[in-house]
Order: structure tokens, then C-alpha cells, then sequence
């Protein structure tokens, strides 16, 4: 398979188990790319209220990341990883609906983990994101 020089590539090697979720097992950055490294995005709403369900804060998260990708012009598209860290089971099936609104069928990679406790007693969730763009110079 041929890397494209111009935009972000994924994929997933056959000499590999396929991923067990909606991810890439690899994704290939462009050179003279610009790499955007962002904090974790939790669950907050724009009136800074955290809402003790646990799927509504997944919704504000993924909110809140489109929001900071439209910040710095860039899209779903220009992610490369996510990071996901919860304090308590996920649902999938809501989670993924979210998922797959944002990143439609071209899947980043991700790593998801589950913790004893995040920055906030009342955050259940937060989501880190890393992107690149091929930079315009």
C-alpha cells in the first residue's frame, strides 16, 4: 500500500489480528506536517456544568472536541490519535454512535483505558486527541 504524502494515512497490516473496535492499528503522518497536541476534553458543557450521566458527558466531550479541532482548522479527518480514559464502564453502542458522527468510517488510531479517577471527582471521562496538517508553507 502506498503512502499519500499529502494526507493522513491509516491502516491495518494483514499479518496482524484486525482491531477489535472502530480504530487503525496504524496511522502515517506526511511530512512537513504541523502536529497539534491537545489537553483532554471532558464532559463539560458550554455553561461549565458537568452532568452526572455518564453519556451525556461522552456527548459534551465529543462536543467539545470538534469545537477545539474547528479552533485551530482542522477536521476529523487531521486526527491521528485518541486517547480515551473512563472511571467506569462505557456503553459502546452510544459511545461508537458519537464516534462514528465524528469520524464517519476513517477510524484514528486509539487506546482506551480505564482509571480509578480523573482530574475532577465528578468527571467520568476525558478524551485526548493528537492531529496533523500538512502545513501550507
Amino acid at each position: 500500500m502506498s503512502k499519500d504524502n499529502k494526507k493522513v494515512s491509516r491502516l491495518n497490516p494483514e499479518n496482524i489480528p484486525t482491531p477489535v473496535g472502530k480504530y487503525s492499528h496504524v496511522t502515517i503522518i506526511p511530512k512537513n506536517s504541523d502536529i497539534y497536541a491537545f489537553s483532554g476534553q471532558i464532559g463539560v458543557d458550554k455553561n461549565g456544568n458537568i452532568p452526572e450521566d455518564l453519556n451525556e458527558q461522552v456527548q459534551n466531550t465529543f462536543k467539545n472536541i470538534k469545537r477545539i479541532l474547528e479552533s485551530q482548522n482542522l477536521t476529523s479527518d487531521d486526527v491521528i490519535k485518541v486517547n480515551i480514559w473512563a472511571t467506569e464502564p462505557l456503553d459502546w453502542d452510544f459511545l461508537y454512535a458519537e464516534w462514528e458522527n465524528l469520524f464517519g468510517q476513517t477510524y484514528p488510531s486509539m487506546t482506551i483505558g480505564y482509571i480509578k479517577a480523573l482530574g475532577l471527582p465528578k468527571l467520568k471521562i476525558e478524551i485526548e486527541i493528537w492531529a496533523s496538517k500538512i502545513s501550507d508553507w
